[in-house]
């Protein structure tokens, strides 16, 4: 591992670790949820990471489809890998908060509702990565990563769309939205922290990626030369 790596490792901990501390301990206790509000800090940062990572994995996609390029396949793979264990988290913490403020863990709010469709879909295209055989399973899961894409400008517009359960737009949702500038500050810690968390996973999980794919190319190749033996 290069030690630029090593050093952005190094300095990822440090701010996952200062973020952390903001969110538990200096960020001000909101004044009608409580202490419960506070996985804010973590839900919203991995929502964005997440989404992040599903465009990563759009652009991936459509640049495998026109060129052919097993770098960006391979990225494409990464990118949806890390953007779905972010995407769990998300719908892992919002249970969360939801069953003290709402009183119930879940209800099928068009958020929670798209985003639980998105989660499913990036699944099934790791699934199909996984499992589908064949030439074309490359370019069937890139056309199921550019398809699955459209459903993230729909989870994010859908509590402006929709009459949601969901909470408005904290910020740029119109009149009385924002935060406290203490809460704001920490806030923005926390999503530098998780961006550069998904920085990482993404980066060693292409690293993976690429060794794998590397080995499969090196395998098929022996076979093939033993076959014309």
């Amino acid at each position: 591992m290069k030690p630029f790596s090593i050093a952005f490792i190094v300095l990822t901990l440090g701010l996952l670790a200062f973020s952390t501390y903001q969110a538990l301990f200096v960020a001000p206790t909101e004044q009608t949820m409580g202490e419960v509000q506070r996985i804010f800090y973590y839900h919203v940062p991995s929502a964005w990471v997440a989404g992040v990572c599903f465009f990563v994995n759009f652009l991936a996609s459509i640049a495998y489809i026109v060129k052919r390029n097993e770098k960006a396949d391979a990225l494409a793979a990464a990118s949806a890998e890390v953007g779905v264990v972010f995407c769990t988290i998300v719908l892992l913490t919002g249970p969360i908060w939801a069953r003290p403020v709402w009183g119930i863990w879940w209800t099928w709010d068009a958020r929670l509702t798209t985003t639980l469709v998105l989660w499913l879909i990036y699944v099934s295209y790791l699934i199909v990565r996984r499992f589908a055989a064949g030439s074309q399973t490359q370019i069937l899961a890139a056309v199921i990563g550019i398809f699955g894409f459209v459903d993230v400008p729909i989870v994010y517009m859908s509590i402006r769309w929709f009459r949601t359960q969901h909470p408005s737009p904290v910020m740029a949702g119109g009149e009385n939205s924002g935060l406290d500038p203490a809460m704001l500050h920490v806030f923005f810690w926390n999503l530098l922290a998780f961006t550069c968390v998904g920085i990482i996973f993404i980066g060693l999980r292409y690293r993976l990626q690429t060794m794998e794919d590397t080995l499969e190319a090196e395998h098929a190749q022996l076979a093939l030369e033993g076959g014309s033996q």
